[in-house]
């Protein structure tokens, strides 16, 4: 149990005193862009999946 009480009372420690936590500007601008990140690539990924779709059906016609 002292191991337990011990590794908490440094865990809350090293989260009040050793970590430097972002402000609140920074937490917004980083969230901003991860967001527009997120939907360039969730757009370049539809964009490959039409195109890959497409070049598949013409292959299939070729066949069918």
């Amino acid at each position: 149990m002292a191991k337990i009480k011990s590794y908490v009372k440094e865990s809350y420690d090293e989260l009040m005193n050793k970590v430097s936590w972002p402000t609140w500007s920074e937490l917004q601008s980083s969230a901003i862009v991860v967001s527009i990140a997120s939907l360039i690539i969730a757009l370049i990924v539809f964009l490959m999946d039409l195109a890959f779709r497409n070049i598949l059906e013409q292959f299939y016609s070729l066949f069918g």
